[in-house]
């Protein structure tokens, strides 16, 4: 038996996100004929978007649909110069101009909230940012589904979200902003998306992340995500009661409910990534977009870990099915390795 405790790469498909996108598969008009059936297929596709809004506490934004957060990050941040930290994802990191200071706590300083960009929360650490009013940008694709998150509210002018990080389909994710914010279009064409995103609307992905967004706040509202802290924390107790030089990052900070964010330095990230793999548990050495390449972690560095720290990270995320003999699995297979590379190392 395999348990895949590395949801915040991706999140299974949920079942209700998988009878919307075979329903969705059967509306055959594109959304932008003027038919029957082309009205039938922007019926969908519109009604997608209030259910997105909803979800995410946006009435009254705009939700543009996108190929995924990746896409809305470059449409949100082209040409804006922002300031960002270097712990955010690479998404955005890669439009980051001037680098915020970050604290060891993995906190972020923001001097200029009107053009910086700030996550939510950190997809390798879980740590958790109080954003301030009149932020230019927030990725709140980890958040989202996990945390209590209204957009409305959140202080942000735009944000990032994703479909599959909640359970929804992968290649759809959405940029949110502020009604009547200046957004230059990347991709041209046929005006779709208010003219911000030209190209035919993905409808079957876009009800998959309806969907999924609207069982996510459902599973929030029902305490799933409480059981799941209290399987994170157990984790933690189990490592350290023997794995005595092993740190938790953010460990007593804010963080997400799922997320435990392993670090023993001098035991590489990615030999622990496969040994786990070999054992039945699917894990991370950090962001699943930087997988295959051997480096450490840049939010660590970030945050002030030296190489060797940093090196030896690896990230445990856990999700609503998880459970405590898969948790308490993990841990045992996790000490088992951690007590032969502490007699190699001696």
């Amino acid at each position: 038996m395999r348990a895949y405790l590395d949801h915040n790469a991706t999140a299974p498909l949920r079942a209700e996100a998988r009878d919307a996108m075979i329903a969705a598969m059967d509306v055959v008009g594109n959304p932008s004929s003027v038919h029957a059936e082309g009205r039938a297929a922007k019926g969908l596709l519109e009604k997608a978007r209030a259910e997105v809004a909803s979800a995410f506490g946006a009435d009254g934004a705009d939700v543009i649909f996108t190929s995924g957060a990746t896409e809305a990050a470059a449409l949100a941040l082209q040409g804006r110069g922002v300031q960002g930290a270097g712990i955010e994802h690479d998404a955005v990191r890669a439009w980051v101009e001037e680098v915020l200071t970050v604290g060891a706590d993995g906190m972020v300083t923001v001097t200029d909230p009107g053009a910086s960009t700030l996550q939510i929360a950190n997809s390798e650490t879980g740590i958790v940012q109080e954003l301030p009013e009149g932020l230019l940008v927030s990725d709140m694709t980890q958040g989202f589904g996990k945390l209590p998150i209204a957009f409305n509210w959140s202080g942000a002018t735009m944000a990032l979200i994703s479909a599959h990080k909640l359970g929804g389909p992968k290649g759809i994710g959405a940029l949110v902003v502020k009604r009547g914010t200046d957004i230059a279009a990347q991709l041209k064409g046929g005006g779709q998306e208010m003219g911000r995103r030209a190209g035919t609307e993905n409808i079957i992905g876009a009800a998959g992340f309806a969907a999924a967004a609207s069982a996510a706040v459902r599973d929030l509202s029902s305490g799933v995500w409480d059981r799941v802290a209290n399987l994170r924390d157990l984790l933690e107790e189990t490592l350290a009661a023997d794995a005595k030089e092993t740190i938790f990052v953010g460990k007593g900070e804010k963080r997400l409910p799922n997320t435990s964010c392993i670090v023993t330095p001098g035991w590489k990230g990615e030999t622990q990534v496969m040994q786990m793999d070999l054992a039945g548990y699917a894990i991370s050495a950090g962001s699943a977009c930087s997988s295959g390449k051997v480096r450490a972690s840049a939010v660590l560095l970030a945050m002030g870990f030296d190489d060797s720290a940093a090196s030896g990270a690896i990230r445990v995320s856990l999700g609503p099915e998880t459970t405590e003999q898969e948790v308490l699995g993990f841990a045992r297979a996790w000490l088992t390795q951690e007590k032969k590379f502490r007699a190699r190392a001696a």
